[in-house]
């Protein structure tokens, strides 16, 4: 497969990376005015003006808490099967970087160069690259599956049968099924770009299951955190404006719609369109168009624009990595 990431992905210069600051940051607005002109902008104003503001510190807490969490995860998956050890300042450093706006192919690009940088193959990096992203989902499904069982059993009308069936029904399918075909993933190893890219995911599907011991634990449970923080920090900002505590299994079922791509897979952190489809995602569950437009932009303001900082410092440090 052509190697596409290249070290020059990190070494633009300042006024390219304004750019794309600058870029995000208006696919952020432009997505923040189309939602409010669907809500109305009467009603985003009213429900601004009763903002309560003290949420908003849980919701800091909360995006710190998703951090560390997710470096810990980070470590993990890059030392398990005798992979390199990456040292608590570098992966906060990747972490940070592969979260924020400055790298147009989405933060895996940034993973991808960092285990390749301490020698992991080509094959092997994507698969530990795709194995992180296996590890995001193998915590968020089954916990919007959780509570997407527990919606249909109180038969509530928000959010309806169809988005709930689909997480109750095809995540336990799901599951069985990669578990199986992970079991016969030699098969698929040959030559042709289609079967090498199944072969890498059935292995990376492997590397989860490999986190999932006594002894990398650490992979698991950091995710673990770095969902729970990043929900909490979502949840605080929608109290802020909704004026009471969301319901936990309607705000979980619509995080994970929402998130059908995580933003460490997406150009730009996901800039615009995490703030488009996110309010909307939250409005199938039943809550106000609104108070889910407010409270997701003030949550990407704790989740994208404050740790913009740390990014840059971030990638300021791999840019000295020989």
């Amino acid at each position: 497969m052509k190697n596409f990431v290249t070290r020059t992905h990190l070494e633009h210069g300042r006024r390219a990376l304004a750019a794309f600051v600058l870029g995000a940051s208006l696919l952020s607005l432009a997505a923040l005015v189309g939602v409010a002109s669907t809500a109305g902008f009467d009603a985003v104003y009213d429900r601004l003006r009763a903002v309560d503001g003290t949420w908003l510190l849980v919701a800091v807490a909360g995006e710190l808490i998703a951090y560390l969490g997710y470096i810990a995860a980070y470590r993990e998956v890059a030392r398990v099967e005798k992979g390199p050890e990456i040292a608590a300042t570098d992966a906060a450093a990747l972490v940070s970087t592969g979260f924020g706006p400055f790298v147009m192919q989405g933060g895996f690009a940034v993973d991808l160069l960092a285990f390749r940088d301490r020698g992991v193959s080509d094959r092997e990096a994507r698969v530990r690259v795709l194995g992180l992203g296996a590890l995001e989902y193998a915590l968020l499904a089954p916990a919007a599956c959780i509570a997407s069982i527990l919606l249909l059993a109180q038969g509530v009308h928000h959010p309806n049968a169809g988005i709930t069936l689909p997480w109750a029904i095809a995540v336990p399918l799901g599951f069985v099924a990669a578990l199986f075909a992970v079991e016969h993933r030699v098969r698929f190893r040959g030559r042709g770009r289609v079967r090498s890219a199944l072969a890498e995911a059935l292995d990376s599907i492997h590397v989860l299951r490999c986190l999932f011991v006594r002894s990398h634990l650490a992979g698991p449970l950091g995710t673990a955190v770095y969902w729970f923080g990043d929900i909490l920090c979502l949840w605080a900002c929608l109290h802020a404006f909704e004026g009471s505590a969301p319901g936990i299994a309607q705000l979980v079922v619509g995080y994970a719609t929402g998130y059908a791509l995580t933003r460490r897979t997406l150009p730009f952190a996901g800039a615009g369109a995490v703030e488009a489809l996110l309010p909307f995602a939250l409005l199938w569950t039943g809550f106000p168009l609104a108070a889910a437009l407010l409270g997701v932009f003030t949550y990407r303001i704790f989740n994208l624009w404050l740790p913009v900082v740390p990014a840059a410092v971030g990638l300021r440090r791999l840019r000295r990595v020989d």
